[in-house]
């Protein structure tokens, strides 16, 4: 029989090969999930409280679980730290006894009192930074002059409290933390010293955004620069589109059309979504009980297109919101027993995983006993190195099959659904050129 070669293209990242004898022959496309699997989980920490990674790290280790830590990397001994960059702070300072706070001295104020060497002005600060992303601007503007009233007449103290992500007994080194990163943890940042960024001036926030990211290039590598997250959480639209232009990837908000975000404080539920792929964060708090958590884990069960996405912070006596030991070992236990169904990995990954698969082309084309793939991306291969699993369906003549990516060859299980014969295989992000043939 003459086999004529056609391409057949059915939408972004699917273009398949057809004949004049079987369609299906040749179609191939990228899992939504890496071995199709039916959802994703990202276990992710904040601001490197120590026992997240004396406690949480050990338990996750013993069940072969990866996490992302976003840290404060100025606390990290060799870090740049927190500062304020702008005018002669005692020039600022006198100007608050002479102009009221407003819209266009708010940024520069709120940038400084923080440094001005109390634990009650960084409290000002952070209090200052809630009431502006609440839209209550006018009331951020009269703290800012209640701060500065008290610190021009030498009243502002220091009140010995620690500030919940700032615990003395964090002492995690880079050495440490690089090592956690070569086990396969993601560490990422948090920013320097853990800011209101919407209320910082540009010049501030780009130094909590940018040294943050030198340090962990310097002290760990490119794979800690892909993902951050702003403290607080915060989806101010200003720092969102200052931060997009540092990190690649914010747990705050991602800006894909084909994503549903839903926040920590939202009720929306995934099933509400139609799109194709639904980012659903949810905070593991100390009220929050494990019936809860392991309801958030079947919930991704039950559909196909959930990535939950889960924000910690404090871990046992340390932290805000502690978890204990016990509910981490359940919980994450709960989660080993449905790996098979299941994709526990970092944020990094599952990002990089879903952006490589929305923008891959795949070409097909069909000869006797073989079919040869070629796939194209407009992405950075240095950067996106996720691998992605692909599902080539093959002629039903075909007994087993030999797939060939490079150097690698591989010999997969032929595998049926109401379609037809098919194989599932995980290629490199690298590859360009894949070849199947008939064993």
């Amino acid at each position: 029989m003459k086999i004529t070669p056609c391409l057949v293209s059915i939408g972004l990242g699917l273009l398949f090969s057809c004949t004049e004898k079987d369609l299906l022959i040749g179609q191939t496309e990228i899992t939504k999930w890496p071995d199709s699997k039916k959802g994703a989980i990202s276990v992710t920490y904040d601001d490197g409280i120590v026992n997240q990674f004396t406690i949480a790290k050990p338990i996750m280790d013993s069940l072969g679980l990866p996490a992302t830590f976003y840290i404060i990397t100025g606390k990290v001994e060799g870090s740049g730290k927190g500062k304020f960059i702008g005018r002669d702070p005692k020039e600022i300072i006198a100007e608050t006894a002479r102009i009221k706070t407003d819209s266009s001295n708010l940024f520069e104020r709120a940038s400084l009192i923080a440094f001005t060497g109390t634990t009650e002005a960084e409290d000002y600060h952070a209090r200052i930074g809630s009431l502006f992303e609440q839209g209550k601007k006018q009331e951020a503007y009269a703290l800012t002059d209640e701060g500065y009233a008290k610190i021009r007449a030498g009243k502002m103290k220091n009140t010995n409290d620690v500030v919940f992500h700032n615990n003395r007994e964090d002492t995690t080194t880079w050495e440490q933390y690089k090592s956690y990163a070569a086990q396969g943890h993601e560490i990422a940042s948090h920013t320097v010293t853990h800011p209101r960024l919407a209320v910082l001036d540009e010049v501030n926030m780009r130094y909590e955004l940018e040294q943050s990211k030198a340090d962990l290039l310097q002290f760990i590598g490119p794979e800690s620069i892909f993902s951050a997250e702003g403290p607080y959480g915060t989806e101010n639209e200003r720092v969102m589109e200052i931060a997009h232009q540092v990190y690649p990837a914010l747990r705050n908000r991602m800006p894909e059309e084909w994503l549903e975000e839903i926040n920590r404080g939202s009720k929306m539920t995934p099933g509400q979504s139609s799109k194709e792929y639904v980012q659903w964060q949810r905070g593991p708090l100390t009220r929050i009980d494990i019936t809860q958590m392991k309801a958030w884990v079947d919930t991704v069960l039950h559909h196909d297109n959930n990535w939950l996405v889960l924000v910690f912070h404090g871990i046992e006596n340390l932290g805000w919101e502690p978890k204990t030991r016990g509910e981490l070992v359940e919980y994450f236990s709960y989660m080993k027993t449905n790996e098979k169904d299941l994709w526990i990995a970092t944020f990094r990954d599952v990002t990089k995983y879903l952006r490589e698969r929305k923008a891959t082309q795949i070409q097909s084309t069909v000869k006797s006993g073989e079919i040869r793939l070629t796939l194209s991306s407009d992405l950075d291969p240095e950067v996106y190195t996720v691998p992605l699993t692909l599902k080539t369906y093959l002629p039903k003549d075909w007994k087993a099959v030999q797939i060939t990516q490079g150097s690698a060859q591989i010999s997969p299980q032929i595998q049926s659904d109401e379609k037809g014969n098919f194989v599932l295989y995980n290629i490199s992000a690298k590859s360009r050129e894949v070849q199947l043939k008939k064993g």
